[in-house]
């Protein structure tokens, strides 16, 4: 058992204890103690999600190129965290994946209700000789409009590094695994 938390801790650099009551709980399985731990850091993320962000780091990543970077404000609570090399290597790997993919926002929640509009009215026009009814119409309009807001919305994006998770699901690991709430505040994309 021990060599499991171990090896556990290992993949998630999660507490001692934790590891260990999730292998518990999985009675000895790693696989479904991952998939215990994981569902926890989401639990953990949603109650520290309204403590304040007062410390972080700016973090640039700038291509080999050197015709394309990024910069992120990076928050955390203490400079105790903001100082881990856990927490560098998160803000460096999230500049790297906004050089990459190209987000407009940091949240679905941070795209204009203007531009929302926008969009929703272009897809229309562009579906609107279409043979199909209404209803049909307008389920086409929503999945495209969903699409779209998941590509220009960073926090639902894939990992460029890893695309089987989200950045708001990474993010939520590095929560239970520093402790502390941590969010993106905002972030530039530069390219030549």
């Amino acid at each position: 058992m021990l060599a499991k938390i171990k090896e556990l801790r290992e993949q998630t650099a999660v507490s001692f204890t934790e590891c260990k009551k999730a292998i518990e709980e999985a009675g000895g399985s790693l696989e479904k103690a991952l998939a215990i731990l994981k569902k926890a850091s989401f639990a953990v993320a949603d109650k520290k999600s309204e403590r304040a962000t007062g410390a972080g780091v700016i973090e640039a990543y700038i291509h080999s190129n050197g015709k394309v970077g990024a910069l992120v404000d990076l928050r955390c609570e203490t400079d105790f965290v903001a100082k881990t090399a856990e927490f560098k290597e998160l803000a460096h790997n999230i500049a790297l994946h906004i050089a990459a993919l190209k987000p407009k926002f940091v949240s679905r929640d941070d795209i204009p209700e203007e531009a929302k509009k926008e969009l929703e009215y272009s897809l229309a026009k562009e579906i609107e000789n279409a043979n199909k009814p209404e209803n049909i119409k307008k389920k086409i309009i929503e999945g495209k409009m969903e699409s779209v807001f998941k590509e220009e919305a960073l926090m639902e994006q894939p990992f460029v590094k890893n695309p089987d998770i989200q950045i708001s699901s990474l993010i939520k690991e590095s929560i239970q695994k520093l402790g502390e709430n941590i969010k993106i505040a905002r972030f530039a994309r530069f390219e030549i």
